[in-house]
């Protein structure tokens, strides 16, 4: 008679040489984005109070953050830009001059091909009323007028020399506009990345002090109902339908569900992006000693990795590719 049980599936966790031989979700630093803002006026790094360790940076400073993140062997860098001034329409957005413009041409003769150069390309960051799109005059954002702005952002984000544009506004055919428009101008190299499962999340706070955001009210009538998951599948789906070479879920933590199902169906490859919330409440809570800091950003991490994310966009990106150049687990 054989011995119970005759199936011991904890042979294969006896040791750290064992686990890892056998582990099913691997990261590697290529698979890692790193956020950048780029603030305009600066003359060195200004520390963001609710994301420890976390920085705006002046123009004069990026080529050393673009440097660093190649010797971390990360896969890129994401450019937002914080302008000094703002107006209705955005209009620093489409100005060769504006800050997030001069930093994407900055960072692409730093990078030198070594890793890509995206650029987020949306208003939020412009206009004086914080929306992600120019107002109608009853106050709502007005989908189509957008889309016009978001053409003429492509088209100027890509002279500067972004590779890749991330498209977060959650405009409806956002990703058809500019690609139309890219396409017309014989720009049909630049890769569109769709922010298409980008959710009207609570997790965003951090960022909005990041870009020190103008926004008053909120943001869901044009992003996602958090209790909706089809919808967000849906959305990807649109998305590669208008050409986007690259589809999004946004946040990655709360939404591993939608993930997940995006990753089944899509043709195209699917992104995560780790939100400056989720960053925060692991270092805040680390701070206070209730977690271990370094395994919870190497679980968080890998449990977007086993959800299907093939990359991430994470403010943890060169601490991470370190430890994983290091051999070390990070769960």
């Amino acid at each position: 008679m054989t011995a119970f049980p005759a199936r011991r599936l904890r042979r294969l966790r006896q040791s750290a040489a064992l686990r890892r031989l056998v582990a099913e979700t691997r990261l590697h630093p290529a698979q890692l984005v790193l956020p950048v803002f780029v603030k305009e006026g600066l003359d060195a790094p200004q520390p963001i109070a609710s994301m420890p360790g976390v920085s705006q940076h002046p123009l004069s400073g990026l080529a050393a953050v673009v440097e660093e993140a190649v010797a971390a062997g990360i896969g890129g860098v994401m450019l937002f830009g914080v302008p000094a001034t703002r107006d209705a329409v955005g209009s620093g957005a489409i100005d060769p001059d504006g800050i997030l413009n001069r930093a994407i041409r900055v960072a692409a003769d730093a990078a030198a091909g070594r890793l890509t150069v995206q650029a987020d390309l949306c208003l939020d960051e412009f206009t004086d009323h914080g929306h992600c799109g120019v107002l109608a005059t009853d106050g709502s954002v007005d989908n189509d007028a957008t889309l016009e702005v978001y053409a003429r952002m492509a088209l100027a984000q890509a002279d500067a020399g972004a590779e890749i544009l991330g498209l977060s506004g959650m405009m409806d055919g956002q990703v058809a506009a500019c690609r139309a428009a890219l396409d017309a101008a014989g720009r049909t190299d630049v890769v569109l990345l769709a922010y298409s499962a980008k959710y009207a999340s609570a997790f965003y706070g951090p960022f909005r002090d990041a870009v020190e955001s103008t926004l008053t009210g909120d943001r869901r009538t044009y992003q996602l109902d958090p209790a909706n998951g089809r919808e967000g599948v849906q959305e990807a789906l649109a998305d590669v339908d208008e050409g986007a070479d690259i589809v999004m879920v946004k946040p990655a933590g709360p939404y591993l569900d939608v993930l997940a199902e995006v990753a089944a169906v899509s043709p195209v490859p699917v992104w995560a992006y780790q939100v400056s919330g989720e960053y925060a409440m692991i270092e805040h809570a680390a701070a206070s000693g209730v977690i271990d800091r370094e395994r919870a950003i190497g679980e968080s991490l890998v449990g977007i990795r086993r959800a299907g994310a093939e990359a991430i966009l994470t403010y943890w990106a060169i601490e991470v590719a370190g430890r994983l150049r290091d051999g070390r687990s990070l769960a």
